[in-house]
C-alpha cells in the first residue's frame, strides 16, 4: 500500500526520533515523581528543570517564567481565566480578534456568561488585524488583549509586537497564542513585549499532552486548577516527566533546525500555491500572501460543495474537500483539526468574507519536516482532477 502524503502538520506532527529516544527512559527506568525527595524524585526533578530551561531558551524567556500545562488549550484557558480572576476588581473587558483559536474563543464565551465583556475585533480581508482597531476597542475596563500570533487555519501572522506596545501604553495585560508559530518562526518574548504566550509540543515534533504558558515575571495570574501546588502553585498536578522531557528535547531540536527548515519549506509552499493558482480556475488563496507561516497554504475552491442527502451520522457523511482528497491518499485539512468533523463553516474563513459555500470548499495544506517535492507533485497532479470531478458532479446535481 502506497504511503499517504501527509500535508496536515498544522494539526499535529510526528514525534521526532531524537525526541522519542530522549523520552523513553523516563517511562521505564527514570520513573520518579518530580515532587518526591528521594533519588528517583531528584532525578525526575532535574529532568523537568532541564526541559524547562530548553523551552525557555527557545523563546528567550527566564526559566521561572515557564509553567507547564497539558497543552495549548489549557495554556490559553489559564491565560484568559487566570487573568480575568486576578484582575476582576480592575475591570471586566477583554479584547480579542475574530479569528482566534477555539481555545480562546470558547473561553471568552465562558467569561461572557460570567459577567465579563468581550470585544471581537474584525480582521482585514487579508486576515491581519489593524492595530488601530485594537486600540479603538480598549475601554477603561479593559484588562487583557489576546491575539493569536499565527492563525491555525490560514497561517497569517499578526502584528503582535505592535499590539503588545499598545497594551503596555494602557497598562493592560497582553497574551498571544503562539501554538502554530513555535518552531516555524523565531520568537523572542522580550522583543515581542507580551505578558503571556501559549505553546504546545506536538506542533513541532514533540509529544501530545504537554504545553506551556510563558508568564512574564511580575505578571499576576490566578490558578484555574487546584491541588498540590506544583508549577509554583499556578498549575497543580503531578508533572508528566516523560512528556516534559520530550517537550524540552523538541524545543532544543527546533532551536537547532528551525532556520534551515524554514528556508526549505518556503519554496515547497510557494510551488504548491503557484501550482494550484495556475492550474485551477475559481480558487482563492486565503490569508496574506507575504505575512504567513512558511508551511501554510489555505484555499477556497468555488463550485465544489456538493449537497449530500440521507442520514448523516459520521464525518464522511458530510461533504468535505479534505475527505474527498483523502480518498486519493493525500492528508490535508478543511480547517482547524479540532473542529474538522463538524459541519459549521469555519469562523476564520467567514471572517475573511467568504461565503458558506466557499468555506465548505476549503482546504488547508500544511507542510513539515518530512514533506518532499514528490508530495507536492502528487498533490498538484490529483487536486485539479478532484476539483474538476466535484464541479461536474455539482453541475449535474443542480
Amino acid at each position: 500500500m502506497e504511503k499517504p502524503v501527509y500535508l496536515d502538520y498544522s494539526a499535529t506532527t510526528p514525534v521526532h526520533p531524537e525526541v522519542m529516544e530522549t523520552m523513553l527512559p523516563y517511562f521505564i527506568e527514570k520513573y520518579g515523581n518530580a515532587s518526591s525527595i528521594h533519588e528517583k524524585g531528584k532525578e525526575a526533578r532535574l529532568a523537568v528543570e532541564q526541559a524547562r530551561a530548553r523551552v525557555a531558551e527557545l523563546i528567550n524567556a527566564g526559566v521561572e517564567e515557564i509553567i507547564f500545562t497539558s497543552g495549548g488549550t489549557e495554556a490559553d484557558n489559564l491565560a484568559l481565566m487566570g487573568t480575568a480572576a486576578v484582575s476582576k476588581d480592575l475591570g471586566n473587558h477583554i479584547v480579542v480578534t475574530n479569528i482566534e483559536h477555539h481555545a480562546v474563543f470558547e473561553t471568552c464565551h465562558h467569561l461572557e456568561k460570567n459577567g465579563f465583556s468581550v470585544t471581537f475585533v474584525p480582521v482585514e480581508p487579508n486576515g491581519i488585524v489593524d492595530v488601530e482597531k485594537i486600540r479603538q476597542a480598549i475601554t477603561d475596563d479593559t484588562i487583557l488583549i489576546s491575539t493569536i500570533f499565527a492563525n491555525n487555519e490560514i497561517g497569517t501572522i499578526q502584528p503582535v509586537k505592535e499590539i503588545a506596545g499598545i497594551a503596555l501604553e494602557y497598562g493592560i495585560y497582553c497574551h498571544t497564542d503562539a501554538v502554530q508559530a513555535i518552531g516555524r518562526s523565531r520568537i523572542d518574548v522580550k522583543e515581542l513585549g507580551v505578558d503571556m504566550l501559549s505553546l504546545t509540543a506536538h506542533k513541532f515534533y514533540g509529544p501530545k499532552g504537554i504545553g506551556a504558558l510563558y508568564i512574564r515575571q511580575g505578571s499576576q495570574i490566578a490558578p484555574i486548577i487546584y491541588g498540590g501546588g506544583q508549577e509554583r502553585g499556578i498549575r497543580s498536578g503531578t508533572e508528566s516527566v516523560p512528556l516534559i522531557v520530550g517537550f524540552g528535547k523538541a524545543a532544543q531540536v527546533a532551536s537547532r533546525d528551525m532556520d534551515a527548515e524554514i528556508q526549505r519549506l518556503k519554496p515547497l509552499r510557494d510551488r504548491l500555491i503557484n501550482g494550484v493558482m495556475q492550474n485551477i480556475e475559481g480558487v482563492v488563496l486565503n490569508g496574506d500572501t507575504a505575512n504567513r507561516l512558511p508551511n501554510n497554504a489555505n484555499f477556497c475552491f468555488d463550485g465544489v460543495a456538493i449537497e449530500k442527502h440521507g442520514p448523516k451520522e459520521k464525518p464522511e457523511d458530510y461533504f468535505s474537500m479534505s475527505w474527498e482528497l483523502n480518498k486519493h491518499g493525500i492528508c490535508a485539512s478543511a480547517g482547524a483539526a479540532c473542529t474538522a468533523a463538524g459541519v459549521t463553516p469555519s469562523h476564520v474563513l467567514m471572517a475573511l468574507g467568504r461565503s458558506v459555500e466557499q468555506a465548505q470548499g476549503a482546504l488547508r495544506f500544511s507542510l513539515g519536516k518530512w514533506t518532499t517535492d514528490a508530495d507536492i507533485d502528487k498533490t498538484l497532479e490529483e487536486l485539479p482532477k478532484l476539483v474538476a470531478r466535484l464541479r461536474a458532479e455539482k453541475k449535474a446535481q443542480s
